[in-house]
């Protein structure tokens, strides 16, 4: 497959949100792209080639157009995956000499899966640096924690699903006695400042294990953070790759998806908006040109859908169900939690018979509720038409994750062929 080597190493590379977003941004930097600043003004080139960062996990990249646009083509995914974050006063003294670190989840995790694996830590902190407040990333590239079962001997009800308690089960194992102070003393040397400088931390847990090829015929991908780096290489990659239009190709990676994207940099936030209508003055458009150009612009809402489970098909839409290597999904919910609706299905599935891509349709079981994503909270912001897609994956937010390989390989086709478009509505229907 083209693509999954590069997955994988973009999957390796990213144990945190902001590895993720950083790794996007170099990964644009190498394409030719700039950085703006948004607490700069902006001065944008005619056929100039860009991105914004917000809170160091959120990025939206565009290349301006050579000529007036039409509107714009944008994709949303998000950088962060269910974890436990790390608390600033991390070190708790257990039972038998031992110090655990303290952590409370983030994001609807299935904890369980989390236990009994090398974990380490990753995240951002913040340093004080040459008269500064300063960001760096922090990665403790090492088989670091670990999370201990109860023994079943201990637990003869273990097998039937005994309940975890995040404050008492899942706190991960980090020394053996030792003075106090060891963890945030390894978390300064691990990015070469002194102990007095590190400031504050947003640290999370990850799997040790990287991500690789599994199967038969090497058709799945196992890894932590499939959902949704998976879809945020497969949108980079389409955007990359795309021709020039008549409209403009914006890429949008967000953060906090899993905690319901109400954070500045979140898609419940003004990001989006406050870059595309910073685009369209510094392009020397009115305002009225603005509100035309999102009348006449589309969004896909990339997050990675549900396939039917091989053990358990009974938890499946009996006719709307994905399976794995199928094909892009096109999600569906009656009560807007996915922004599809005929419309937009039907521009999509343009898109992806051109880029001759097979299209699955994913509704949930009617008795069982999904979630919802970013799609129906940006357009609440971005009024335009948008299709909710994924590819599709088992063992969603579990620690280590399943897909097909093939399906990345679909994802970039599409969106290659999306960004080579542009959308138009007319008064009797609408064209890509």
């Amino acid at each position: 497959m083209e693509h999954t080597g590069a997955l994988l190493q973009f999957l390796n590379a990213s144990p945190s949100c902001y590895h993720a977003a950083a790794n996007v941004a170099a990964r644009l930097q190498e394409e030719g792209y700039l950085r703006l600043m948004e607490q700069e003004p902006w001065h944008l080139a005619e056929g100039g080639k860009y991105f914004v960062m917000r809170g160091d996990a959120s990025i939206i990249a565009f290349r301006t157009p050579r000529k007036d646009f039409t509107g714009f083509m944008i994709a949303a995914a998000h950088s962060d995956s269910p974890t436990f974050k790390v608390r600033e006063a991390a070190e708790v003294s257990s039972a038998g000499g031992c110090t655990r670190l303290a952590v409370e989840p983030y994001g609807g995790m299935m904890m369980r899966s989390w236990m009994d694996r090398p974990l380490s830590v990753a995240g951002r902190v913040m340093v004080r640096s040459g008269g500064k407040i300063v960001t760096r990333l922090v990665n403790i590239d090492r088989d670091l924690l670990v999370i201990p079962s109860v023994a079943i001997h201990m637990d003869r009800e273990v097998n039937k699903g005994t309940a975890l308690k995040a404050n008492v089960d899942l706190l991960p194992l980090f020394s053996m006695g030792g003075e106090n102070g060891g963890f945030r003393r390894l978390v300064a040397e691990s990015i070469g400042v002194a102990e007095c400088d590190l400031l504050t931390t947003d640290l999370f847990l990850y799997p040790r294990a990287p991500a690789t090829v599994t199967g038969a015929n090497g058709e799945f991908v196992a890894g932590a953070r499939l959902d949704d780096l998976q879809c945020v290489f497969g949108c980079m990659e389409g955007f990359l790759a795309a021709k020039e239009s008549a409209s403009v190709p914006v890429l949008a990676v967000f953060h906090n998806e899993e905690v319901g994207s109400g954070t500045r940099q979140g898609a419940d936030s003004t990001f989006l908006t406050d870059v595309l209508q910073r685009l369209n003055t510094a392009c020397g458009r009115s305002g009225e040109d603005y509100l035309t150009a999102a009348a006449n612009s589309f969004q896909v809402s990339a997050d990675n859908a549900h396939a039917i489970h091989p053990a358990h098909p009974e938890y499946a839409d009996g006719k709307e169900f994905p399976v794995l290597n199928g094909g892009v999904v096109v999600k569906y919910n009656a009560a807007q939690h996915y922004t599809t609706d005929a419309v937009s299905d039907a521009v999509f599935r343009e898109v992806c018979a051109a880029a001759g891509v097979t299209v699955q349709r994913y509704s949930n079981r009617a008795d069982l509720p999904g979630g919802s994503t970013l799609g129906n909270i940006s357009t609440a912001h971005l009024s335009v038409h948008s299709v909710d897609i994924g590819l599709p994956q088992v063992a969603m937010h579990a620690a280590y994750e399943v897909a097909g390989t093939q399906d990345t390989e679909d994802l970039v086709r599409v969106m290659t062929a999306y960004y080579s478009r542009s959308f138009r509505m007319n008064a009797d229907g609408c064209s890509i």
